[in-house]
């Protein structure tokens, strides 16, 4: 697995008041990471997963993962454009916005 960038604090704070429940989620994200598809493939698969559930900060933290991953952030911003003709111009602007500000707050860390 790659370096992920640090979890937003909301998500430290969660898993820190209610343990159980963040060993419950890592043991099905866990499950989920096993199969065929490369991390490249299985990052940009979770993104159009959030964006096509309009889930914003699934959405941010997909695309932050995915680009800490090593995904060119053009196969990122292409997962936007496919699903566009799904969800709609004003949906797919939305998680454009949301990835925009996802890349930029990444590079404000690094």
């Amino acid at each position: 697995m790659t370096d992920l960038p640090k979890p937003p604090g909301a998500f430290v704070r969660f898993t820190e008041r209610f343990p159980e429940l963040a060993e419950a989620w890592e043991k099905a994200s866990a499950a989920g990471r096993s199969g065929p598809a490369d991390e490249a493939t299985a990052r940009l698969l979770k993104l159009a997963i959030a964006i096509g559930a309009q889930r914003e900060g699934a959405v941010r933290s997909a695309a932050r993962k995915a680009l800490a991953a090593g995904v060119p952030r053009e196969a990122v911003e292409q997962v936007v454009a496919l699903a566009a003709s799904t969800l709609g111009f004003p949906s797919a602007v939305a998680a454009f916005t949301w990835i925009e500000q996802a890349a930029e707050q990444l590079r404000a860390r690094d």
